[in-house]
């Protein structure tokens, strides 16, 4: 596609006081709206045994949320930066709110999983978020800022199961998890009034510019030296961790014999320690030691962390070995979204974050339905080994990202 056919967008303008003060209102959103999904994470499990469903049928649950978001991520990112960031993220998070409803009265578990489906396609909206991020900051405190992001995801993450966990009567079978989901439901409604009120546009594309080849990111992603590295240690990583993610409910009922109201609870020591990292030490990492070499720090806290779970003898320990990936996913995730805004260029940043994003997407579809098998056949501990195993590729390509962007200084 030639210069001519590009999609004349203004570029953003220089980061401003408004945009700061949009910055830290948008934070407090993320927040919101992310407590909204925290609180229904780690019952899912609990919530499909409520209709009965065997092991299997929990891992489709928990995939069909990615199959939708890693087919809209990419499309909401190029639309983001074609009609603008906020009525995406009013659409994607209004879009939340409903699907939490719909969730609250799923007559069996293939209608909960087609809702689930529909709520990944509704709130693919990583990237936009991201993408605005990248227009207000300048690139040397894009990781810092990103770090922030991630920190108000950790404390939404950290509230969210928490509350989850107390709101929620198994006891009542699918109407004792309507309460958590109503809440959800709540939280991002009020998210989605935020956008509203307070968060202002940053793109200012033109509606009727000539549409882009649906397929040309992702081909000029694949031909960046930098971003298709980036793009694999996404998946190759994230894999890993959704297939301990989908398991670990089941793993520290067979383990510990944990339930909804424990669960919750370590998911709030996981996010203090994520949003604490995030919040005050990947910045400080990524200026003083670089993006690429923070990322490989991470990438090694991720592979220990995991490494421990098969071998651990209390749950005390337990908690260690994921406060340990909590610290590695700080560090390395919002590195990797730094290093793909310092390469897309500014017309691009929403359509390349999306392609993260979507890379995400696909290994939480990958990594459920990997664990499925790994946890029925060979034990409840399987799927923490392979996510470590997995860590090693995505060392490398880490590394490789690294000499990529020394060549391209």
């Amino acid at each position: 596609m030639s210069a001519s056919d590009q999609p004349p967008v203004t570029a953003p303008a220089a980061p401003d006081k408004g945009d700061s003060k949009a910055l830290y209102v948008l934070l407090s959103v993320v927040f919101i709206n992310i407590a909204g999904f925290g609180v229904i994470i780690p019952l899912l499990p609990f919530y499909a045994k409520s209709f009965g469903a065997p092991d299997w049928q929990v891992f489709v649950l928990f995939a069909a949320y990615s199959v939708g978001n890693f087919f809209a991520e990419p499309i909401w990112g190029r639309l983001s930066d074609r009609i603008g960031r906020r009525p995406v993220l009013m659409i994607t998070i209004f879009g939340n709110a409903l699907t939490y409803v719909l969730l609250a009265f799923a007559p069996n578990l293939w209608v909960a999983c087609l809702i689930r489906l529909t709520g990944g396609v509704l709130t693919g909206n990583i990237s936009t978020i991201q993408g605005y991020i990248a227009d207000v900051t300048p690139p040397d405190r894009r990781a810092g800022r990103l770090g922030l992001m991630g920190a108000a995801f950790s404390l939404g993450f950290m509230t969210g199961p928490t509350i989850g966990g107390l709101l929620a009567r198994e006891e009542l079978g699918v109407a004792g998890f309507r309460p958590p989901l109503f809440f959800a439901a709540t939280l991002a409604l009020a998210a989605g009034i935020g956008i509203y009120l307070f968060v202002r546009e940053t793109r200012h594309g033109h509606r009727d510019a000539p549409r882009r080849a649906r397929l040309a990111g992702l081909n000029d992603a694949l031909a960046h030296p930098i971003i298709w590295r980036v793009l694999t240690v996404t998946l190759i990583s994230m894999a890993g961790f959704a297939g301990m993610e989908a398991t670990f409910g089941l793993w520290a009922e067979a383990k510990f014999g944990w339930g909804p109201r424990e669960i919750g609870f370590c998911f709030f020591a996981i996010a203090i320690t994520a949003a604490t990292a995030q919040g005050f030490l990947t910045g400080f990492l990524a200026r003083r030691i670089g993006e690429t070499t923070t990322l490989m720090i991470g990438l090694t806290l991720i592979f220990a962390g995991f490494a421990m779970q098969p071998f651990v003898p209390t749950w005390q320990l337990a908690i260690v070995g994921m406060v340990t990936v909590a610290l590695g996913q700080s560090l390395a995730f919002p590195n990797i979204s730094a290093i793909i805004s310092r390469a897309a260029s500014p017309e691009r940043q929403g359509e390349m974050m999306g392609l993260n994003t979507a890379a995400g997407a696909l290994a939480r579809i990958i990594g459920p339905l990997m664990a499925a098998p790994l946890f029925m056949n060979f034990g409840p501990s399987a799927p923490f080994a392979v996510a470590a195993g997995l860590c090693i590729p995505a060392l490398f390509m880490a590394w490789r990202v690294s000499k990529a962007m020394r060549r391209s200084a």
